[in-house]
């Protein structure tokens, strides 16, 4: 039942006390604030790092060739690591059970590409059909490349959106277009788009093209594979590490690579180095949790304290509301209003407005990492329910105490 003197008594405490219970609400509100705003830049960094491994399959494996730093089976130090078909070709028939995808990679160095009298300055790489599945490229016009262009060796190009934008904005459609690359047409046949603009700047042909066309002999630059996707991500990590060791033994085999040489092969992860953001993030956000706990302990202190001062100036109205009958717990509830209107106020404040922030300012934030930073509304409004329950276990003790004043004593209080 409403009571309306409860409530007038709580406006009139308040207004007595307005500087503390100001400073007071404030700490709990900015406890609140801190913590939401904390959550949110934590759910942000793991959005950020979710999406930079977007811009690849999930469970992609990369391998590169370096340079050996280890003196391994009478071979000296500093030899250069070259991958050719035969590893991609083996290394895919070894482990053939274990890859959804795979392709190999070789960049075109050394050539020309104009359109026209125009002279583009982007990379060209040869790769296989299925390069576009690990890459995850989206295709927005024609088509990607397939098993018969690199059979015939066609003379085929896939563009990326950026090229098409910058350079055949005077055309409807690229697609159909030639391009010259050191003084051969290349029909393009696809424009392909990416998560970033950089990776737009490609141009694609068949890798048996680029070998045979451009003197790449067997050689590749790169070995690039997918895993089978999982339910379970432990599952697909542990199937991913698995996997990268096993690729890794085998090329240090065929190349004669110490077994704990690290820079003659790369192998990369994509599942394996994901672990590892995650877990950061984890810890990120129990250090949030952690910080914005403290604040709000400390601003529930400061609600303590300030029942303890009401209780402490209200002691001889308590002794003679007791003198005229109240009983304990009235007594005691009187100062848990207080507490509790205190801490609500002040919660739902700081809520509302670390809320609005992160709706209004988080879309519009772009830090490398962070990416649309958010909280769950259900995480946040429990938070603040968590708060006011602190709040009045915080005032139940200044209440208890008003409550067991002897009521001579609280009559004779000056």
């Amino acid at each position: 039942m409403f009571d309306i003197e409860r409530w007038q008594e709580i406006f009139d405490t308040i207004r007595k006390n307005k500087l503390r219970t100001f400073l007071t609400g404030l700490s709990v509100a900015s406890g609140i604030f801190i913590l939401v705003i904390l959550l949110g830049f934590g759910e942000g960094f793991r959005n950020g790092i979710a999406h930079e491994f977007e811009q690849d399959a999930a469970t992609s494996v990369w391998v590169w060739p370096g340079t050996t730093t280890k003196k391994y089976k009478g071979l000296n130090p500093g030899r250069n690591i070259q991958l050719t078909n035969a590893n991609y070709e083996f290394s895919a028939k070894l482990l053939e059970d274990d890859i959804q995808f795979k392709s190999p990679r070789i960049f075109v160095r050394n050539v020309s590409v104009t359109y026209g009298n125009e002279a583009l300055v982007y990379q060209v790489q040869g790769v296989s059909s299925q390069f576009q599945l690990i890459e995850n490229a989206n295709m927005s016009g024609g088509r990607f490349l397939n098993p018969q262009d690199e059979k015939d060796r066609a003379k085929v190009a896939i563009i990326g959106k950026k090229i098409a934008d910058d350079v055949f904005s005077k055309v409807d459609n690229p697609v159909g277009e030639f391009i010259k690359i050191s003084g051969l047409p290349f029909k393009i046949v696809g424009v392909f788009n990416e998560t970033e603009d950089r990776e737009e700047e490609r141009i694609y042909i068949p890798m048996t093209t680029a070998q045979s066309t451009f003197n790449g002999g067997d050689r590749l630059n790169n070995l690039a594979y997918t895993l089978p996707p999982a339910d379970n991500f432990e599952e697909v990590v542990s199937r991913s590490i698995k996997f990268k060791n096993s690729l890794q033994s085998y090329l240090q085999q065929v190349h004669t690579v110490a077994p704990d040489d690290t820079n003659a092969i790369f192998v990369w992860s994509a599942m394996e180095e994901a672990k590892r953001y995650y877990s950061l993030t984890d810890n990120i956000a129990l250090f949030f949790w952690f910080v914005g706990i403290c604040t709000i302990i400390a601003g529930v202190v400061g609600v303590s304290n300030i029942m303890l001062i009401v209780v402490r100036e209200r002691t001889k109205e308590i002794g003679i509301r007791k003198a005229l009958g109240a009983k304990p717990w009235s007594i005691v509830g009187m100062i848990l209003h207080e507490s509790i209107f205190i801490t609500a106020i002040s919660g739902f404040a700081g809520l509302i407005f670390s809320m609005g922030l992160l709706e209004f300012v988080g879309p519009h934030i772009e830090v490398d990492y962070v990416l649309n930073p958010s909280v769950n509304f259900t995480v946040a409004i429990s938070t603040v329910f968590v708060l006011v329950l602190a709040g009045a276990v915080a005032g139940f003790f200044p209440a208890w105490r008003a409550a067991n004043i002897h009521t001579i004593d609280a009559l004779r209080d000056e």
